[in-house]
């Protein structure tokens, strides 16, 4: 019992607070490390979503950064919270200008100098002011409809990046309900259900949208993306072929339509509309610069995808390592394993917690990383245990504080599958086998509260007893060399890992 009580201590030190990531992220600041500052405030902001301080430096870096519309969700819910404060009342003027929303802008920047007429401020506000007066074309009503679509659907789409699908639905039905074509949440609102598992709903809620909104590309596209992670091969080949023939003007279709054939493997096409955006200097957001790449590797365009990966290295460098050359860099003959969807997938839904916990590890070294979180039925969280939801926040880059001797533990397990991977350089079929016993081993040695204290001894053991079981000749002084380690170290560790290896599976 005291050994549970134990765990689930050092479980929990395992997610600091929101106002920890603040702290973090105000000292990143501090030394003009913004890109750390963006990552910490993002997750402080899960963390703490009611959190004025939080919602307010949040705000700012995205104003920075020239994301609008998230930028306006943040600031308004800070607002909601803290109406009289002067400096979110600016920042809402100044954001909402941003949009074009003017009747907001005048009303807050007004608001704010009633509180702070000479204010640090003030003349921002008065110039604020100024260029309202050169936008009174739009009427108020129309303003505040537009506002609160924006509002409703930056956080029903900030509560899908975050896996909230069920609040995100919620939110997009009120917004429906509210707004009767408002097609956009409607499309979203067929990707959430899609999420859930309510694939039917998602379909009618799409072929409404197609009825009432004749050609609406959005639509078509998530049709096409249902097709293809449902591998209905007829639709998704009739889907395909519409999309082809598209001519899209505006970029957010040509975004959209990029993107989805992208996805689906046109790879081709999708490079022709992604790279006309491009050209015209579009600065997107970090999935424009994904399937920019994909889609020009794939179009033997080496060189712009370089460029683009670069671009998506600034936005989001967590994707160093995932580029497309070298998830394509093995031999046709010999596929490496964190290429194979299929077999991630199944060993992600394996009824042995052995087999999971090593699906859930490759995530992490895998181009399908994205495509598998993203699809509602692949992973089940909920019927994960404990040491498997955190092998998968590791695969999604969580940053583990290393407080616990509990923790330091988990990572030192990890890190001995992370240095078979560095010996052997690819996950070829021997480091595949050498990776499914450690684990097997592994999840046996981590019930038992082993410590894992010499990563690099413990996977060399792991390697000499995979390649003496299939009758290699392997000598304990080559393997030893092999991990920098004496063979006296390597016998060590081969007699101490005896003791966890399995004679039967659940």
């Amino acid at each position: 019992m005291e050994n549970k009580e134990q765990k689930k201590e050092n479980i929990v030190s395992f997610v600091p607070t929101g106002d920890y990531y603040y702290e973090k992220a105000i000292k990143a600041l501090e030394r003009d490390q913004f890109e750390k500052a963006y990552k910490y405030l993002k997750r402080a902001e899960e963390l703490s979503p009611d959190d004025i301080r939080v919602l307010t430096q949040y705000g700012l870096l995205e104003i920075e950064a020239q994301n609008y519309e998230h930028a306006y969700e943040l600031i308004h819910t800070a607002h909601s919270l803290e109406p009289s404060n002067a400096e979110i009342l600016f920042l809402l003027a100044d954001v909402s200008g941003c949009l074009g929303l003017i009747h907001d802008a005048k009303k807050y920047a007004e608001q704010y100098l009633e509180q702070e007429p000479e204010g640090m401020y003030a003349l921002d506000a008065y110039e604020i002011l100024d260029f309202v007066e050169f936008e009174q074309n739009l009427t108020e009503d129309v303003d505040e409809q537009e506002a609160e679509k924006l509002i409703g659907q930056e956080k029903a789409r900030r509560f899908m990046e975050q896996g909230a699908f069920p609040k995100a639905i919620e939110v997009l039905e009120q917004l429906i309900e509210k707004f009767p074509d408002a097609w956009p949440a409607y499309n979203n609102l067929s990707l959430a259900y899609f999420y859930v598992g309510e694939a039917e709903q998602a379909h009618a809620l799409l072929n409404q949208v197609l009825r009432e909104n004749h050609g609406n590309l959005h639509a078509l596209c998530n049709l096409a993306v249902f097709a293809y992670y449902e591998r209905a091969e007829a639709e998704l080949e009739k889907l395909t072929a519409l999309l082809k023939k598209i001519q899209p003007y505006d970029w957010e279709n040509r975004y959209k339509l990029g993107a989805t054939l992208a996805l689906i493997g046109e790879y081709e096409t999708a490079y022709k509309w992604l790279r006309s955006m491009h050209k015209r200097g579009y600065e997107g957001d970090p999935g424009f610069y994904y399937w920019l790449a994909q889609s020009a590797y794939f179009s033997q365009q080496e060189e712009i995808a370089k460029a683009a990966w670069q671009s998506l290295l600034v936005l989001d460098p967590a994707k160093e390592g995932l580029e497309p050359w070298h998830m394509s860099s093995l031999a046709d003959e010999e596929q490496s394993l964190e290429k194979n969807r299929e077999l991630i997938i199944e060993k992600i839904n394996s009824k042995y917690p052995a087999d999971r916990l090593f699906g859930l590890f490759i995530l992490k070294h895998s181009p399908h990383k994205q495509e598998i979180i993203a699809h509602p039925k692949w992973i089940d969280i909920e019927k994960y245990n404990e040491v498997e939801k955190l092998t998968l926040a590791y695969s999604l880059g969580h940053d583990f504080q290393m407080t616990t001797e509990s923790e330091k533990s988990f990572i030192r397990f990890l890190e001995v599958a992370e240095k078979l991977i560095e010996v052997y350089g690819k996950l070829n079929f021997t480091a595949t086998s050498a990776l499914q016993l450690w684990f097997s081993i592994g999840e046996l040695a981590l019930r038992s509260s082993y410590s894992f204290k010499n990563p690099a001894a413990i996977a060399a053991a792991v390697d000499y007893m995979l390649q003496s079981a299939m009758g290699d000749n392997i000598t304990k002084k080559n393997c030893a060399e092999n991990y920098n380690i004496s063979v006296a170290t390597l016998t060590k560790y081969v007699n101490e890992l005896l003791a966890f290896v399995p004679t039967e599976f659940e």
